[in-house]
């Protein structure tokens, strides 16, 4: 089986069986707004972070190099090679790598994390498989570490996924018996026609 097989099948056992790559390729990447999320430069101008950070489905790069910029190791993590191709031809702004692989292999990168960026990957993922990603990221953090998340609400719209929108009791659910709510912030800076759907939260690994 080859590497791009054994990706798609862990995909699709985690509940996410989107052609990302084909999506790419045909420029079908509503995601994809050519900068990092303005909630994290905006955390990063008052907050202190250090150590190494991944980055799941991080696409192009942008929350990666902003990341890399404020003096952390970051690697970005995306299972499209179009996408990591990208990102990889991107000036470098410090310490910042990719990887081609998915979140959910087992085999693939492995823990030791002091930090975890959240954007894009959780509202990928089909609401019923959600807890595989919980139980994944708490095995790539070190105890102690940090899981900062940018969520999507929006729980009830009838548009269908992805993005899978999620409500924040849903959230409190999924994460609480791993992890303790250190701040929390909604109406965030953010892309045009996002404004009041997103959930910032910081979260430490207990």
């Amino acid at each position: 089986m080859s590497e791009n097989s054994n990706m798609e099948s862990h995909l699709v056992a985690a509940g996410c069986d989107v052609k990302w790559e084909e999506r790419y390729r045909h420029g079908d990447t509503p995601w994809e707004k050519g900068a990092p999320h303005p909630a994290l430069v905006e955390w990063l101008s008052t907050h202190a972070i250090s150590g190494r950070v991944m980055v799941p489905g991080c696409g192009f790069g942008h929350d990666v190099r902003v990341l890399a910029r404020a003096g952390t190791e970051v690697i970005g993590l995306d299972v499209a090679p179009f996408a990591i191709a990208a990102a990889e031809g991107f000036p470098r702004l410090g310490r910042e790598s990719y990887v081609l692989g998915d979140l959910f292999d087992p085999d693939g990168v492995q823990g030791g994390f002091d930090w975890i960026f959240e954007h894009t990957c959780f509202c990928a993922i089909r609401p019923e498989h959600r807890g595989d990603y919980a139980r994944r990221v708490t095995s790539l953090l070190k105890p102690g570490g940090h899981l900062l998340a940018i969520f999507f609400l929006d729980p009830d719209n009838d548009e269908g996924g992805p993005p899978y929108g999620c409500s924040i009791q849903e959230l409190d659910t999924l994460f609480s018996a791993r992890f303790r709510l250190v701040s929390e912030r909604g109406n965030l800076p953010t892309f045009p026609g996002r404004e009041g759907r997103e959930l910032l939260r910081l979260l430490l690994r207990i």
